[in-house]
């Protein structure tokens, strides 16, 4: 568990990583990111941010915005940001996303914005429910689960008072559910939040229902025989009034806000302020009660009725539709956050014609998206990646078991581009399975995840599509590889570069201690950006001693060997120039040998090219230092001049890139030596084998004057 000072600590790592306070314009959130409107989005350190523990990921996005995916943890995320006492200095304000969208349109962006308003409207007016919705959806599972096994007969009409009370705890949330979307509606609209919901609590109170077929004078009833219905109309002030059970129903209080917004805002002019604390929710009340139900109460179920049974009659006549459109356009809609008008549709035909045929088919996506996430997965733990393997772990944790795929887009899929065509396949997979086996309908509102299974009729097919949808990705993900062969390259560098950096880590740890240890982590945090002469000045002496021992070790090795060892390896000097033993380049770090055994090349000229063939494992964004790893796994660094890592790159010309493939020779930079002297920094060039504790023997040869391509090195296995 997070406690408040790593907490705090990690808000402050993000505050930085955005570029300070004084480049945040707002800050919202939703169910498991931080949403940043920034001044200036160039600021970000996204790689910074990647980097931290507690962010699942980063998602740029146009217009200087930026979001950061957390996870179930981003309430907390969010507080700790807004409360820091920089937050405040700076002047920065959180924001609503209304006002985020108002201001974006001001700055001439969002050309439809009655669109955007609308989708808005919707999204807000149900993505606060979505922690309550999830609860009941989980506790439908278990009951479901228990109904399975035989446990208890879950749908039966006598069961008992316990399990009676196990549905009032789900059903509450679904029957209120009008009660609570009007709030968030009204709240959306920024008029008082508690009037919406008393308005639509007003027509959902046990006086009110109560009236629906009873003989309470003026309430008549009429059946109708063919379609086995009846409906009651109560007479009020002599004005007929339909009377309809509006628990569960989501078309009225959407419907009902809208109008009451404009009520609300028009008696705000009318009444000085002194006056509205009273009158205006009492006029509001008075009159948006009666409106509701006489009229927006009746349109709205006639309007939701009319929409389930048209989908309703299109699903039995055409499953297919449904069943390939909805995975397919589920991937975009949910990261446009656009996805919760459908899961308004669901619900409104569980409340009109008793059961949802859109959840179903959602269920192909919602496992393609898992599916696709295993894969990487199984990618990240046979490629050694632990920071992608916890990402993968946390994101598909959360998809399996609670049916949130959130975690998985933005921590993983929107940010590698090959993920999208291959998840997409085992939507459509699925997708295909359900229209052609006739369709999968629920009777509950179920977030789709592995507890949720037994919710959905028929079962088999259920199983069979999203058991179809998640293998069909994470096959395909796994096959072909989530990241470019670019990025591969990237990520296989990083990763060599780490190992190597442990490695040398551990040799200092050996001779020095602490000490010691301190100054090679900061060297290798650049990975084989490698160290610079003041990174470890302070670890000279003893670690020089105890290379010399690990040398003369190393030696005595080489000679019981004898001829056992093999012939020696050359390496060849990268650049032309006067070879100098590691002792005489005046860096006591390269002195101690803690990155392995080598030379140093006073050089002639700044070509710089490869002194062996192999793979670049590392090329420093400064173009300063490579890191080569032959076929048969000999590590090399080639670090030109001390502390020219603070140069920031100007003046090295850098020829290759990660991952690429040379041979000895090949032109690795041009280097503009006079620069290097003009910045005051040694121009020596250095050059050791990383992995010299993991050899029979490393024999530099210095003294004489050398061009590129002259061996300087010898290794024995």
């Amino acid at each position: 568990m997070t406690t408040p000072v790593a907490g705090a600590a990690l808000a402050e790592e993000i505050l930085r990583g955005v570029g300070g306070p004084e480049n945040v314009e707002s800050l919202t959130h939703c169910a498991t990111r931080l949403r940043f409107q920034l001044h200036d989005g160039t600021k970000v350190d996204q790689a910074a941010l990647d980097a931290l523990d507690g962010v699942m990921g980063t998602v740029p996005q146009s217009g200087d915005r930026f979001q950061i995916v957390i996870g179930g943890a981003v309430a907390g995320v969010y507080a700790n940001i807004v409360n820091l006492p920089a937050m405040s200095k700076a002047g920065a304000r959180p924001q609503s996303d209304a006002e985020v969208k108002a201001a974006i349109r001001a700055k001439g962006r969002g050309r439809f914005a009655w669109l955007d308003n609308f989708f808005e409207y919707l999204s807000d007016s149900f993505r606060p429910l979505l922690g309550v919705l999830l609860g009941a959806s989980l506790i439908i599972a278990i009951a479901s689960v228990l109904d399975a096994v035989g446990a208890v007969d879950f749908r039966a009409a006598d069961k008992s008072a316990s399990w009676v009370f196990v549905d009032a705890m789900w059903r509450s949330v679904l029957y209120f559910l009008p009660i609570m979307v009007a709030y968030n509606a009204a709240k959306k609209l920024k008029i008082d939040p508690w009037v919406g919901a008393t308005v639509m609590a007003a027509v959902m109170t046990p006086n009110f229902t109560g009236m629906i077929g009873s003989k309470v004078p003026g309430v008549t009833t009429t059946t109708n025989k063919t379609l086995g219905t009846s409906e009651s109309v109560a007479h009020v002030f002599g004005l007929p009034m339909q009377l309809n059970d509006y628990g569960g129903q989501v078309f009225v209080p959407l419907l009902m806000v809208a109008l009451l917004a404009l009520v609300y805002k028009r008696l705000q002019r009318i009444f000085p302020e002194n006056l509205q604390l009273v009158f205006v929710p009492f006029f509001s009340m008075l009159i948006m009660i009666p409106v509701t139900a006489f009229l927006i109460g009746p349109l709205g179920v006639w309007a939701g009725n009319g929409i389930g049974s048209g989908l309703a009659w299109l699903n039995s006549n055409a499953p297919i539709v449904f069943a390939i459109i909805i995975p397919l356009l589920y991937p975009f809609l949910v990261p446009l956050g656009l996805h919760w008008p459908l899961n308004a549709l669901m619900l409104q035909n569980i409340n009109t014609i008793g059961y949802d045929f859109i959840q179903g088919p959602m269920g192909a996506w919602n496992f393609a998206c898992f599916g696709a996430t295993a894969g990487v997965l199984l990618l990240s733990i046979r490629h050694r990646e632990p920071t992608m393997r916890q990402t993968a772990v946390g994101a598909l944790a959360a998809g399996l078991f609670g049916g949130i795929s959130e975690p998985s887009l933005y921590g993983i899929h929107l940010r590698f581009k090959r993920i999208y065509p291959r998840m997409l396949v085992g939507c459509a997979v699925g997708g295909v399975i359900v229209g052609v086996l006739g369709g999968v309908d629920t009777k509950v509102f179920a977030f789709t995840s592995l507890l949720t299974i037994p919710v959905f009729s028929p079962a088999a097919v259920y199983l069979i599509a999203i058991s179809a949808a998640f293998v069909t990705a994470m096959v395909l993900v796994y096959v072909s590889d989530y990241r470019t062969p670019e990025e591969r390259a990237q990520a296989n560098a990083e990763r060599d570069a780490a190992e190597a950096a442990a490695r040398a880590e551990t040799a200092v740890a050996a001779t020095d201690g602490e000490a010691a240890a301190a100054d090679q982590r900061e060297l290798v945090t650049v990975g084989a950006t490698v160290p610079d002469a003041a990174a470890g000045s302070a670890a000279a002496a003893a670690p020089a001693a105890a290379a010399d021992s690990a040398t003369a070790v190393a030696a005595a090795a080489g000679a019981v060997d004898g001829p056992t060892a093999g012939k020696g390896i050359e390496v060849a000097a990268p650049v032309a120039g006067r070879v100098v033993a590691l002792d005489e380049v005046g860096d006591p770090v390269f002195a101690s040998r803690a990155l392995g055994e080598g030379v140093g090349i006073e050089p002639a000229d700044g070509h710089i090219v490869a002194p062996v063939d192999g793979e670049l494992v590392t090329v420093a964004a400064t173009g300063h230092a490579f890191g080569i790893r032959t076929a048969d796994g000999i590590e090399i660094l080639i670090h030109i001049g001390i502390d020219t890592v603070q140069m920031n790159g100007e003046g090295f010309d850098v020829r290759v890139k990660p991952g690429q493939k040379v041979t000895v020779g090949d032109l690795l930079a041009e280097v503009d030596l006079d620069a290097v002297r003009a910045a005051e920094h040694p121009t020596v060039t250095l050059m050791t084998i990383i992995n010299t504790a993991d050899l029979a023997s490393v024999e530099p040869h210095t003294g004489h004057d050398v061009t590129p391509g002259t061996p300087v090195v010898t290794v024995r296995r």
